[in-house]
């Protein structure tokens, strides 16, 4: 297709007001559960725990969403993430707080689940999609998904912020009711006014053909993993809960600060992180430089990355008790992770699109963040486990080794790979 008909830029605005609507949601349904089920008294890896099958769902939803993908068209994965996450958020207003502990856990992980696939289906139908509708000239490629992931990601943002707050004032039910009637009637606007521009779906498409034989989708994958594991290790519950202990008081006045303040800094730092992500090409002047060259920033950028967690880990070694100076350190260490986390997240991101082939971007993409699932799932866990085996020290710590993992498999890519034709 033509990559300049005004019919291929209203799909990609298309697509990505639907994604910036389904990751509102998401956002703030995440913040929501941690900080409600942290007031019920549950414990890091109980916490932990209830984000376990959301990631589980989101490995296997990824292998499988880019071959449904290919066989029934890229439209059909995004209103089916955006309708699930509607049953789901309805679904979780149901949650009785008379019940047992784990019965709630199981339900709300079942219900995250559900939410799991949705956001995963809406994902990778959103980022395929740039493959196919950007413009290749001047790093129109880089630009667009760019674009996409960073306002993405900014949005996911404002929706910490949206829970932290939703939360504090009309309570959990009805926050979750509200975002499953706003999203509804988003999904239903987007049904009505998607234009053409998606490719409709190949009916010889096999299953098979996700696992992909390219060297470089492969070692970006598992360098995805662990660039992902790495920020989540922190970032799903050790720094929420050790922001929650520092700023609350044990009053329901002082929960609820708490609550905004913990929620303000995610937001900003997901806002930051998105922000980054947006002007990434420019940072790094990808439409002056030759793809080798991007290629091969990747793994610089993958260790500078490092040496952040590892300046937080000694600076919390240091502090044997939650102390203002070591808040202070988190708070702009962490904001400067963001950033560089940004730019790694960025190149990743365009560097699938640019080692995959149009004809099996679905697949290649699902094998892709099928990895960074696994990533989230693998941090996931290790957060709670790391925070309440060794607080801040070994949560922080196990981060910097993930780091220094992804920036090892970054440094086995390379356009010498003869399943890649360069964009």
């Amino acid at each position: 297709m033509n990559r300049d008909r005004p019919e291929g830029l209203s799909a990609y605005i298309a697509v990505t007001a639907a994604y910036w609507a389904f990751m509102l949601t998401d956002g703030a349904l995440r913040m929501l559960v941690l900080l409600h089920f942290h007031t019920l008294g549950f414990s890091p890896v109980q916490l932990a725990y209830l984000f376990v099958l959301y990631e589980i769902a989101g490995m296997v939803t990824n292998l499988c969403a880019g071959w449904i993908a290919a066989r029934f068209g890229m439209t059909s994965t995004l209103y089916a993430g955006l309708g699930i996450q509607v049953v789901a958020l309805l679904a979780l207003a149901q949650l009785d707080p008379g019940w047992a502990i784990g019965v709630s856990v199981a339900f709300v992980m079942i219900v995250q689940g559900a939410s799991g696939v949705a956001k995963d289906l809406a994902k990778m139908s959103s980022k395929s999609a740039v493959k196919i509708l950007a413009p290749t000239e001047a790093g129109g490629l880089f630009r667009w998904v760019a674009i996409l992931t960073g306002s993405k990601n900014a949005v996911k943002g404002l929706g910490f912020l949206l829970g932290a707050g939703l939360l504090a004032t009309v309570g959990f039910v009805w926050a979750v009711l509200a975002m499953a009637a706003v999203l509804a009637v988003i999904l239903v606007i987007v049904l009505i006014a998607m234009p053409p521009g998606l490719p409709k779906g190949r009916k010889g498409a096999k299953f098979s053909e996700v696992f992909s034989k390219s060297t470089n989708v492969n070692w970006l994958s598992a360098a995805r993993v662990f660039l992902f594991g790495a920020r989540d290790v922190w970032f799903v519950v050790g720094i929420p809960i050790y922001f929650y202990a520092v700023l609350s008081d044990g009053t329901e006045e002082g929960n609820r600060a708490a609550f905004f303040m913990i929620g303000t800094f995610m937001a900003l730092w997901i806002i930051l992180y998105g922000v980054v992500q947006a002007v990434a090409p420019r940072l790094l002047r990808a439409a002056e430089r030759p793809e080798g060259e991007l290629v091969h920033t990747a793994r610089g950028w993958a260790w500078a990355l490092a040496v952040i967690p590892a300046t937080l880990t000694a600076a919390a070694l240091a502090s044997t008790e939650p102390q203002l100076w070591l808040t202070v350190t988190l708070v702009a260490g962490l904001l400067i992770f963001g950033a560089v986390f940004a730019v790694n997240s960025a190149l990743h991101s365009y560097l699938i699109l640019a080692f995959t082939k149009a004809e099996r971007v679905t697949m290649d993409v699902g094998f892709y963040y099928m990895a960074n699932a696994g990533g989230r799932l693998l941090g996931t866990v290790l957060s709670g486990l790391t925070y309440q085996a060794g607080g801040l020290p070994l949560m922080l710590g196990t981060a910097t080794a993930m780091v220094a993992l992804s920036a090892l498999a970054s440094g086995r890519l390379s356009l010498e790979d003869p399943q890649v034709t360069p964009v």
